[in-house]
């Protein structure tokens, strides 16, 4: 489909079933749609080969409607564009990949840096940052310890600055970002950094804006969208009547070649479907008789391709409404997503850090969110403190929120600091936001670019990130049950806000890991916890080290020895300091 780049020329394919007739122009031929007619094919597909042409050609397709009228349209398939509002162009496929072998982590291994390409670094201050810009940045997140960035959507937009969340032409790379070339050399040095890419991708409605999809061929029902939209009740959306029709064979497989298009010719190494909740249903919720069966059929034969093809590439869902249906095998009836977007660990935990008052945040909501698990698996979540959703729309960076215009204060960076010590000790994949290890504030928006001298003046976060990074991948070694399946509450003190936990892959020295969070503002000197082993048992981490900023109060929290006790239902004991609105990462040394 699209435009078919040969050693010849160039072989032109497009779906357009009510055209009456169809031509490529384009300069080449002074936009005269008699010099290069399209030839009918079966089932409304038109074709042509135009010898001569190369990469970089600028073309469109001339249709003319069942009414007479004559349309000109962008290529559904173009794989660039002059713009949003512009022209189709021939585009070279070939890419010189060097030497990438890339490895995917194992999903338990996996910690994700979500970032917006446009404002992650932008250099120049009169245009929005590129993906080449971006790798310049690929050294600071391989030291962060990052291996995964999620790429917020990177399709071609209307103008130069949006989320992305918008396409006008889901197969061509955002020009302002750099275009195909500049994504694929992105994704080259970021696989040489250890870094695996997976993309955002929108497929729960296109458009609105510049959208050459709609009414394609100039049919339409309703005063709908025409072939690729349904024209009906279906078409619905919170971002206008645009769903594309999920039923009709051809745009199903638009979509599914779209997916595996990112996956194949540009090595992603996963993808994340925004919005899937819209796609199953037309309100977005678990209400069955607003159900779109296509819409979850289509999804589930994405997550099998992917699975049967490449089954070390991740996908990942954001539905947000609890369903353990979206991670399920299609064997047991599920959607077959590898993972998804946790609204039961951001919710209550995000509420813990905001509340301002200490007596009104609940340890057994925080204790659900930490073992709320999917189908068993502890990494069919992703869990997060900050996203793109959870830092706009009406929301801030939780810094902000804990203390609106004094972001950078005491009382927010230390329950922000709680709550990154929760994403990187709770089961499931942790994933931070662009800027959160520097303390980015206010809230997010694609004409902000991050202010990248906070990573100077915030670099004791920046090294805390790290070191709980580090402590999440058990890169010291010593840290292995944080990589596991198991999590045990075994201790929830609701009247000083006080909870601990211990993760564990196979248990044992190195293995067990046990954590103690802090969610008041109030110390304790000895504060006494179950432990499942006798023996010296090490603080790996104490979020309130002066070393990681100088407003923290270096609260002695030393290692200590367990004593033989039935304490928290674990058979020994031990008592720790155990500072305000702290977490503390203990274990044992190897045996």
């Amino acid at each position: 489909m699209g435009a078919i780049l040969h050693e010849n020329g160039v072989a032109f394919r497009v779906w357009a079933p009510h055209a009456q007739a169809v031509a490529v122009v384009g300069p080449f031929n002074d936009w005269n749609p008699e010099a290069h007619p399209l030839q009918h094919e079966a089932d409304g597909y038109w074709a042509a080969d135009v010898p001569g042409l190369k990469a970089g050609t600028e073309y469109k397709f001339w249709l003319k409607a069942e009414s007479g009228a004559e349309l000109t349209r962008n290529d559904p398939y173009a794989r660039e564009v002059t713009h949003s509002a512009g022209n189709s162009v021939v585009h070279d496929p070939n890419f010189d990949w060097g030497d990438d072998h890339f490895q995917m982590p194992a999903w338990n291994e996996l910690v994700v840096y979500e970032l917006h390409v446009g404002t992650f670094f932008r250099p120049d201050p009169s245009r929005p940052g590129s993906f080449r810009d971006a790798i310049e940045k690929l050294d600071y997140l391989k030291n962060l310890g990052v291996n995964a960035v999620e790429i917020m959507p990177a399709t071609e937009f209307p103008g130069s600055m949006s989320w992305g969340y918008n396409p006008a032409h889901p197969y061509a790379i955002e020009t302002d970002y750099g275009g195909p070339l500049a994504f694929k050399e992105f994704i080259r040095a970021a696989h040489q950094h250890g870094i695996a890419v997976i993309l955002d991708v929108v497929y729960n409605h296109f458009g609105p804006g510049d959208l050459d999809l709609w009414q394609f061929d100039g049919w339409q029902e309703n005063d709908g969208g025409g072939i690729y939209f349904y024209n009906d009740w279906r078409a619905e959306t919170p971002w206008g009547h645009n769903r594309p029709d999920y039923g009709r064979p051809e745009v199903r497989q638009y979509i599914r070649d779209n997916a595996l298009l990112w996956l194949e010719e540009y090595r992603v190494d996963g993808l994340r479907a925004d919005a899937i909740a819209h796609i199953r249903n037309v309100d977005g919720t678990n209400d069955p008789s607003r159900d779109l069966p296509d819409g979850w059929s289509l999804m589930k034969w994405i997550n099998e391709e992917v699975h049967a093809r490449m089954p070390w590439k991740i996908t990942i869902a954001e539905d947000l409404l609890g369903n353990d249906y979206i991670t399920k095998t299609p064997g047991e009836g599920g959607q077959g997503f590898s993972t998804q977007w946790c609204s039961g660990f951001v919710y209550p935990v995000r509420d813990a850090l905001v509340t301002p008052n200490d007596e009104d945040r609940s340890m057994p909501a925080v204790a659900a969110a930490l073992t709320r698990i999917y189908n068993g698996d502890a990494f069919q979540r992703v869990v997060y403190t900050e996203s793109h959703d959870e830092v706009a729309n009406g929301k801030a960076r939780v810094t902000e929120e804990i203390m609106p215009g004094n972001a950078a204060s005491w009382f927010p960076k230390k329950r922000s600091t709680l709550g990154a010590g929760l994403v990187f000790t709770a089961p499931g994949i942790p994933m931070i936001f662009q800027g959160q290890p520097m303390l980015a504030d206010g809230s997010f928006s694609d004409d902000q670019p991050l202010d990248w001298s906070r990573e100077e003046q915030f670099s004791g976060l920046v090294h805390l990130y790290r070191d709980l990074i580090a402590l999440r991948r058990n890169q010291r070694g010593t840290t292995r049950g944080l990589l596991g399946q198991h999590i045990e509450v075994f201790h929830i003190n609701d009247e000083d806000k006080v909870l601990a936990f211990r993760r564990w892959d196979q248990g044992g020295p190195a293995d067990d890991t046990i954590v103690v969070c802090n969610f008041a503002d109030r110390g304790h000197d000895a504060y006494t916890i179950g432990l499942p082993a006798g023996g010296h048992w090490h603080v790996r981490f104490n979020s309130d080290w002066a070393g990681y900023d100088e407003e923290f109060g270096n609260f002695e929290s030393v290692d200590t020895r367990a004593e033989e006790a039935s304490y928290d239902g674990q058979p020994f004991a031990a008592a720790f300091g155990l500072a305000p609105y702290s977490v503390l990462i203990i274990s044992q040394d190897p045996s």
